[in-house]
This record gives structure tokens, sequence and C-alpha cells, in this order.
């Protein structure tokens, strides 16, 4: 018989929808009352395993409150909260409220973005927004783009129109082609490597400075090395926000040797692509405007939610390396326009709404002040953890990262390693904080990602402090007070 009909969203179960809608808004809302601070309750795999093993899919709840009853059981009780200052681990952001409310159409008309007779006017949103977004990074009238997943879907998009462009202009085997990045770059260029079919060993690590950037000259070594084995520079890839040090290449220099080089310049701006809409740091991304073709996630610094992202092209035409014609879908005489031509994807989820209603609630400049927010947050906490004597920064921070290590006195490199890994692991299964962890020239290290504008220096504070306390437990030594110079006051 299939589904009942009062389960299907339909003008005649308006009221149904309604009552589904904000039964699952209340809900969502009494979980997010209840965290107090803590931003997840240390469930193990194991049991969160066993719940959700334990459901018959075969046999329906019947009604909604208790199917939300379950899901809060499953998961919300145990949901990881990235609105939490206490979680500073990844790059999750708390999202703003109207990006929110424009996932109630996104899913509620369920619009694919693929072909106009599927989305009408939600076609020229996208391309608005496209638009906008390329007149930001510096892009002429001729430039385009498509709405991804994140970045690395738009990363691999990028360097497969590289290849194609290579092999296309100077007939280049795929055998010789190299892809060359910073050593700090996103390891999306690596797996992208594998799908193209080119290899683990066409991407050319470039070593980077003491600010962890990539190295100018190092890479214009690493280019005529291609270039005297015979090899072909398909692409050169900078990162505008590297994922640990949130280090940003430098963009003028590295454009310039892509260009002598004949080489395709992607820029990989997942990370600090929200710099295009500050107003104190847009000159950071200087040089974004010569790339052939940039990554922006939204759902990172432009704090939208996952997944909302995009890559831009300099040259739209570009994007007919992707182009298929079906002729149940796109054929060529179609009268049309479409945006599956420049998609690897088919089916594709109306992301650029969320960004829309921000953008006409809020405004770019209100996002670029949220940014420039937790950047400033970043470089006050780095200042201070400066005079802690047993906490250790790798390097200075540069976008919202901070990279660090508790190192006490008298312990060798594996000693602190397994000491910080034991830190990390007790203030996760205890549910206190979510920090990440990472290495840094081989050495282990523990790692803020710091992308909540509503944090304060005290609560990032009181999460090393954290670090400290669990430390000398761990060691074994004795307490000392603490190094925060008030208490602890967690933001609400």
């Amino acid at each position: 018989m299939g589904a009942p009909r009062q389960h299907l969203f339909h003008p005649a179960n308006a009221a149904g929808y309604r009552q589904a809608v904000g039964a699952a808004v209340d809900r969502l809302v009494d979980h997010l009352g209840s965290t107090t601070g803590r931003p997840l309750t240390g469930v193990t795999p194991r049991e969160a395993a066993t719940r959700v093993a334990s459901v018959d899919l075969d046999r329906p709840l019947g009604g909604g409150a208790d199917a939300l009853d379950e899901l809060s059981r499953l998961w919300l009780d145990d949901a990881i909260w990235f609105h939490e200052p206490t979680a500073a681990a990844h790059l999750n952001c708390p999202v703003v409220i109207p990006a929110l409310a424009a996932e109630v159409f996104v899913s509620g008309v369920n619009a694919s973005l693929d072909t106009f007779d599927q989305s009408a006017g939600a076609t020229f949103i996208e391309r608005h927004l496209v638009d906008w977004t390329a007149a930001r990074i510096g892009y002429d009238a001729g430039a385009d783009g498509i709405f991804t997943t994140g970045g690395t879907q738009s990363n691999l998009q990028a360097l497969l129109l590289a290849r194609d462009q290579t092999m296309n202009q100077q007939g280049a085997p795929a055998d010789r082609l190299r892809i060359l990045a910073s050593a700090d770059g996103h390891f999306s260029v690596q797996k992208a490597a594998r799908m193209l079919g080119l290899g683990d060993a066409a991407v050319v690590p470039v070593p980077v400075d003491a600010s962890r950037r990539m190295d100018p000259a190092a890479l214009a070594a690493a280019l005529a090395d291609c270039a005297a084995a015979g090899d072909v520079p398909m692409a050169v890839v900078a990162t505008a926000g590297t994922t640990d040090f949130g280090a940003i290449d430098p963009l003028p220099e590295v454009a310039a040797l892509a260009r002598a080089y004949g080489a395709w310049f992607h820029v990989d701006a997942a990370y600090g692509g929200g710099l295009l809409v500050s107003r104190r740091r847009r000159g950071w991304l200087d040089g974004i405007e010569l790339s052939d073709s940039v990554a922006v996630d939204y759902h990172k610094t432009w704090f939208q939610p996952v997944s909302c992202s995009a890559l831009l092209v300099r040259d739209g035409a570009t994007l007919g390396h992707v182009t298929w014609h079906a002729d149940y879908l796109n054929p060529k005489d179609s009268a049309h326009p479409n945006q599956v031509d420049k998609s690897l994807q088919t089916t594709r989820r109306f992301e650029a709404l969320k960004l829309w209603m921000t953008l006409r609630v809020m405004g770019a400049d209100a996002i670029g002040d949220l940014l420039d927010t937790v950047i400033d947050l970043t470089d006050a906490v780095a200042a201070e953890l400066t005079a802690w004597p047993d906490i250790e920064v790798a390097a200075a921070p540069q976008i919202s990262t901070i990279v660090f290590r508790y190192r006490p006195p008298g312990l060798d490199e594996p000693a602190l390693a397994r000491l910080n890994a034991a830190i990390r692991a007790e203030l996760f299964d205890e549910g206190r904080a979510l920090v990440a962890a990472t290495r840094v020239d081989g050495r282990s290290h523990l790692k803020l990602t710091l992308l909540n504008p509503v944090a304060t220096v005290a609560d990032v504070l009181g999460v090393v402090e954290m670090v400290r306390e669990a430390g000398r437990r761990i060691a074994g030594e004795p307490a000392a007070p603490s190094a925060l110079r008030k208490p602890l006051a967690v933001a609400r």
C-alpha cells in the first residue's frame, strides 16, 4: 500500500506538516537548552552502536512523538553540540538562524538544481550567488561556478578541469602530469589525484616556510625539477587557510610561478574563504583573483549548515570539461537553462538558499564581522598562552586555530605524545571538551579550532586549563595554581 497519505507533505496535510515541524523544532530547542556547557556526553562507540542496532526498522513506531523520543535516545542526547565554547576540535561552526529557516524550504519543496524544470527561480538564485562570490574573488564577467557538497568535491572538480585542460592544450600523457601543493595542504588533493587516475606520485609536496606557508623558492625548484624530468605541471594548488595552522600561501608569488609553467592555479579557500566578506582582513586574500579556480566552503567561516560550498572558475567555459548531454534531462537543443552541465552531480539540493537567506537577512558585513570576532579571539588566546610555562604553542595562529601541547619538563617526545593523547581522550570520554589532535614535523600536538563568535577568551583558556589539569593528573604531578587570572566565565 505504501506510506499512508497522512504522512505525505501535501496541501491537504498542511496541519500535520506544521505540527511535525513544530514538534521537531521544540525538541531541538529543548536539547540546545540542556547542554549546560558540555559539548558531548562521552558516549562510547559501543554504546551508540548497540542502541541503534536494537531498532527494528520493519516495525514503525507510528507516532511522531514516539519517533522523537527514540531519536533523542539514539542521537540527540549524545549529539556533539558545536555551539558550545568547549567544542573546539574541528572546522564545524555554529550556524546562523536565517540559514536554518532556509533548510525548511530546501527540504520541504525538495527542488533539484540540475535543470530549470526542477527548480525554476532556484536556478537563478544559485547563479546570482555564484556571480556574487566570483566578483568578491575579483573575477570578471566571464567567471562561473557551481555549488558543491564541500571542499573535497570542489578540489576534485578543479583538478579534473586542470587535468583535461592540460591534456587538451599540451597533449601531455596522464602519467606525466603533476600537481604541486603545499606540504600542509588538504589531503583531498591526494584523494583527487587517485580518483582522477593520476596516482599518489602525481602530487608533489612543496615545503613550507617558518610561518607554515608554501615557500615560493621551494615551489620554483619543484617546478624546475618537474620540467627537467619531463613531467608536466598540471596544477599548482595554493591553500588559503590550512587545516592545522590557517596559513594562507603567498598567492601572488604562487600565481606567477604557476603562470610561468602554464599550470592551472587553484586556490583551496575552503577554510579562509570567509575572508572575502571581512571588512578588516580581506587583504589577506590578495592574489586570489589571479587563480583559475577557487574552492569556498560556506559551511565553515560563513557559518552555514553543512553542506554549503562552491567551486568558482575564472573562465566559465572550462566547466565544459564536465558537461554531458542526456536526451531525457539536458539535451543540447533544450530551450531552458540548466546547472547539471557544470556539476559532477546530477540531483543536487538547493543548498544556495541558505546563503541567500543569510545575506538577505544579515548582510555580508555581518558574516565577515563574525569571522573577524573569532580571529580576534584566537589572537587573544594565543597571546595569553605564551605566558603559560607548561603550554607550548607550535606557531603563531593565522586564522582561528591554535596548535599546542602540554609540555611539562623532563619528558621525551614519545612520552609527550602518549601524555597529550591521553589528555585528549580523557576530555572526550568525560564529555568535558572537544580538542583535536595533529602532528607537526613528526611531533604530536593538540589543536583548538575556534569558530564560535560568542565564545570568550576565558572560555577557551578554560579548555586549555582542563588540558593542564588532566595532564598533571595523568602524569602524577602535584596540582598547581590555575594559570587563569580570573575564574572561568562561560558565555551564555
